[in-house]
């Protein structure tokens, strides 16, 4: 366990590299980061080079194993399953793409015009952007990894649920007819040569750089906004685990915005340290990564109101319900 720990801590937590921003900002600038200025500057230097580090890692991980399952393989090994299982496997799926909930949509498109079933596209499209392999180890870096599988559970358990729901609401009549004869193009994983994985690989770690860059810098300079400059007692006058309205206000508040869960994290982090329930926290991040305003308005283009509308009060009312749950029983993963 003390290996592990220690793994942990500078592996994924970078301890090593919180060390050397303190001792460049102390010794190199004379910056003092015990105090209100410096710890901003460390929070957000120390913040913004961790997460870039972790994601180009992951998201190259992960793309390399994902140029083994193209769309085609995928609908082959899913079309073979029925009910809850599928749905599971959609969700699953959904965990090891590294994709926001705007660029789900197009694997939502696929996947539907190659004929599997809307249960299990649509707990594809909860599951992506919520429980991604690349957020769950970056949650676990900033808290630990019992808040972090607990989340995956969570998020799977949303999307397995909201899959199934909307699979035997028998809402095919509500997608747009375009999307059912969409063809789709793939090209067979056994072709693909090493030298292509690791094209494709390289390709999606800028693009995914590119998607949210802007948003990781914009998310980390609100924490450190957050953790040092404003006052606690504010914070907690809001959005305190002893204010019935902090979930479901963390949650609307989300639904506006847009960004990755990679933006969204370090102010979930910021919230926690300044007493801001866990499930509070994380009702706030996953409604912008899940529910954003540009997402549906993507969305609306592709089903109709009664199934948007189904979609969307399904994930709302998931995502309170998780808030809730985190913030009841956190004390059993701390």
């Amino acid at each position: 366990m003390e290996l592990f720990a220690w793994l942990n801590a500078q592996l994924l937590r970078m301890d090593w590299l919180a060390a050397l921003v303190r001792l460049l900002l102390e010794e190199g600038l004379g910056l003092d980061t015990a105090s209100r200025v410096g710890a901003s500057v460390h929070f957000f230097i120390y913040d913004v080079i961790k997460i870039f580090i972790l994601l180009g890692v992951l998201i190259f991980s992960i793309s390399w194993v994902q140029s083994y399952f193209p769309p085609e393989r995928t609908r082959r090994i899913l079309g073979g399953l029925r009910g809850v299982r599928a749905n599971l496997m959609g969700a699953l799926l959904g965990t090891v793409t590294p994709f926001c909930s705007c660029s789900s949509i197009p694997l939502f498109i696929g996947f539907t015009s190659s004929g599997l079933p809307l249960g299990v596209t649509f707990a594809f499209l909860i599951s992506s952007p919520l429980v991604d392999l690349a957020s769950v180890i970056l949650l676990a870096s900033i808290f630990n990894w019992s808040i972090a599988l607990a989340y995956v559970l969570l998020g799977i358990v949303l999307a397995v649920l909201g899959g199934s729901l909307i699979g035997r609401a028998r809402m095919e009549r509500h997608v747009e007819a375009f999307v059912m004869h969409n063809k789709v193009l793939d090209l067979p994983a056994s072709q693909l040569s090493r030298r292509d994985r690791l094209q494709f690989s390289w390709e999606q770690v800028r693009e995914v750089f590119g998607r949210v860059w802007l948003y990781v810098l914009i998310g980390v300079g609100i924490g450190a906004a957050i953790h040092n400059w404003i006052p606690q007692d504010m914070v907690l006058a809001l959005l305190g685990e002893d204010r019935w309205w902090a979930v479901p206000l963390a949650t609307l508040v989300g639904v506006p915005m847009y960004a990755d869960i990679f933006g969204t994290l370090p102010i979930a982090e910021a919230l926690v340290a300044k007493g801001v329930g866990l499930g509070t926290a994380l009702a706030f991040m996953m409604a912008v990564t899940a529910l954003s305003l540009p997402s549906l308005i993507m969305l609306k283009k592709v089903v109709k109101g009664p199934l948007l509308a189904l979609f969307f009060s399904i994930v709302l009312v998931g995502i309170m319900l998780i808030g809730v749950l985190f913030n009841r029983f956190a004390y059993l993963l701390i």
